[in-house]
This record gives C-alpha cells, structure tokens and sequence, in this order.
C-alpha cells in the first residue's frame, strides 16, 4: 500500500494537521480502528496519550483474532495468547433450582478454539507497535481537549496546544466520551448491584483450555485460561463483598478464591494484582451523525459477561474501517452523512442484540423467583441435549450470522 501524506501547516504558535480521519482514544479499539483506517488508505491521526496500565485479560472470539490476523498483529500476539477450546457453564449448587453442567466444544463447530485470551497489556502494546510502523498514521501522544464538528469536517485541539482537521473523528474515547458529548449523541446508563473482583490465579491443575463460568446468585465466577495452569479471574459479586475480598491479604483471597475454584483447578495462589470494577451499562442513541462515528465503549458499554465487549469493540473499529476506506476510494468524503449513516445501520442490530443479551444473562441470574430459575433451568437442560442449539448458540455467541 502506498503512503498516505498527512498534511502539516505550521504558523509561529501552534501547528495543523489534516487528515481525512481522526481517531481520539487509545484502548485496543481506538488503536485498532485508527490502524484500520490506515491500512485502508485513510490518512489518519490518532490522538491518544499512552494506555494506562491494565491488569485485566480480554477473552478474544475467532471473529476478532481474525480481525488481527487481517491486520498483521495477530502474529505477536499469539505466543502469549492462551486457546479457549471449551466453555463449561456451572449452575451453583446453592440455589432453590439448578440447571444442569452444559459444556461447549468449538471442535463441535469446527473450530480449533473460540478464541483466545491475552493479557490486555499485550493487546495494547503490539497494536501500539504496529500503529508506530504504519504509513498514513500519526499518532499525537496528548489528550483531545477541545472538539469542534462543523458542516465541512471536525476540528480537535490537543492538550499541548496543536489543532488537527479532519473530514471524520472517531470517538473511541470510553464511557466519559469527549467525541460523544462534542457530537450532542445522548447516552442512557444503567447500574447493576455487583462489582467485578479481578486477578490472575496459579492452580494446581490444568484448566484444558476450558473456560468455566459458575453461575451464582451474585452473579458469575469465571475462570479463563491464560497459559499452563494459570488462569484470569473475573468473580462478579455484590459490592460490599467484593470490597471485602480486594481487602484481604493474598493468602486470604487465595482461601476464598478456592472455595469456588479448587474442585475445577486444585490449590490456587494468586499471580498478579487485584483490581474491582462497579458494573454498569452504557448505550449511546446513535452510533454516529454526520462527521462522527463512535466505537467501542463510547458506543455501548456491558457487564464483563460473556465475552462481548470488546469484541463488540473490534468489530466497530473494522466497520468504520471499512465504509471510511470505501468512500476514500470512490473519491467521497468519508465523514459525509451517507457513510456515518451506513456505519450506524451495519452496527445497530449487533450492539442492541448483544447489549440486551448480556443484560437479560446477567439479570436472569440474580432472580431468586422460582418461575425463572425453572425457565433457566429448562433452557440449559435443551441447550445440553438439543445438538442443533447447542451449536447455534455457539455460532452467534462467537459473531452475527455465525462462522
């Protein structure tokens, strides 16, 4: 591919660059999408001071380890990257009604794995690396602290004092989305009564590449796979206990941790530090106007259930990618109010579907009324005997339309 010129003017005070897009964000979606963009033929700045660091893992379904693979990352990143051949669902004994243990297999659906789990700060650094090497893409190491959207294209200040134009911005800037707020795009917000206790666990035994999920009443305990006999921790729970477990000391928390986790993976000892996050939700009213089109968790933001935010994230960084690159060829505006307006109607079905599946999931556990926890029960027990179900779940689990 070419070369692609991003334009500089400079006066006496502050410098200009031009660009056809401009990305604001640098998570693994904002990081993603500007290289996209890039790779595409959009020249692109990205306007992203360096990631913070992140002790969590992400679990990346084939649909966007093929998303990497397309872009040449997925090569650094598969050394370190740990298979997710099965997902094993657990019911927790505990409850009034129980389903059944459901175990899905990706060799069921013809795949080697569902995807894989990688540390979010190898995420970054080998999407960052590649971001540096690409032609047609800038990277401005500063905040975005002034964004103007006009008629004929956008206008973003940096932090340092420098003014960057574009046809199109790309607000990958999270929840608090700077972009978002610029563009007018309201944005509903919901909470849940459970906080995130996250870590990464050594363990006796090996995990076999399956990731198991026990469904508790505070919500689930899952375990990841993240290389020989280590494994990521995500147990959902209420706050007060959450804050309670992150307050104990590490032998503590191991004890507790084994309560759940010894009959699946042996003694555990921790390997890593112990984060808590609040669970909320997070949908924007529109994915994009004119000039403006939002991707990952300035879009829509879920519950770290199922595996489906940032997945939901790579594949908008891939749309946007993909009409902007489209419009650039034909000699169209990429930011122009047909190409937003295809980006918005090719993602809306995705995120709604996903957003309320993992809510209703998410929700379903929590209900300690016998109606529904029959009706879970039932569907788990059709999920485990039903084969054609079974590997349709599987298929839309891992993207829309199914592999």
């Amino acid at each position: 591919m070419p070369a692609i010129a991003v334009r500089m003017t400079r006066t006496t005070r502050t410098q200009t660059a031009e660009a056809d897009a401009i990305v604001v964000g640098g998570g693994p979606a904002g990081l993603l999408a500007a290289l996209l963009l890039a790779q595409g033929g959009v020249a692109t700045v990205l306007v992203a001071p360096p990631a913070p660091e992140d002790h969590r893992t992400t679990g990346l379904l084939a649909g966007s380890v093929a998303i990497l693979q397309q872009a040449g990352i997925w090569p650094a990143l598969q050394p370190v990257a740990a298979p997710m051949r099965a997902i094993r669902l657990i019911d927790d004994g505990g409850r009034r009604i129980s389903g059944p243990e459901v175990v899905f297999r990706a060799a069921e659906i013809g795949l080697e794995a569902f995807g894989h789990n990688v540390a979010n700060r190898d995420l970054v650094a080998a999407l960052a690396e590649a971001v540096a090497k690409t032609p047609g893409l800038r990277r401005v190491a500063d905040t975005a602290a002034d964004i103007r959207i006009g008629i004929g294209g956008v206008t973003v200040r940096t932090g340092g004092g420098e003014t960057l134009r574009g046809r199109l911005v790309v607000g990958a800037d999270g929840r608090g989305s700077a972009v978002r707020a610029a563009a007018g795009i309201g944005v509903r917000r919901w909470g849940y009564d459970q906080a995130a206790l996250v870590t990464t666990l050594r363990h006796a035994r090996g995990h076999d590449d399956i990731s198991t999920e026990i469904h508790t009443a505070a919500g689930p305990f899952t375990l990841v796979p993240l290389g020989d006999r280590r494994s990521s921790l995500v147990w959902v729970t209420r706050p007060a206990e959450a804050a309670a477990l992150a307050a104990l000391d590490d032998d503590a928390l191991a004890r507790a941790i084994g309560q759940r986790a010894e009959p699946i993976l042996g003694a555990v000892t921790l390997d890593g530090p112990r984060q808590v996050f609040p669970l909320s939700g997070l949908a924007a009213r529109r994915l994009a106007v004119p000039r403006v089109a939002l991707v990952g968790e300035a879009a829509h933001a879920l519950p770290p259930i199922g595996a489906q935010g940032l997945n939901l994230g790579f594949r908008d960084a891939a749309a946007i990618a993909e009409v902007a690159a489209s419009a650039v060829r034909a000699g169209a505006d990429p930011g122009a109010a047909a190409v937003t307006a295809r980006y918005e109607a090719g993602r809306r079905g995705d995120v709604a579907s996903r957003s309320a599946g993992v809510d209703l999931l998410n929700r379903s556990l929590l209900t300690d009324a016998a109606p529904a926890l029959a009706l879970r029960a039932l569907a788990l027990q059709a999920v485990k005997r039903v084969a054609p179900l079974r590997r349709l779940l599987m298929r839309e689990g891992i993207a829309p339309g199914g592999v």
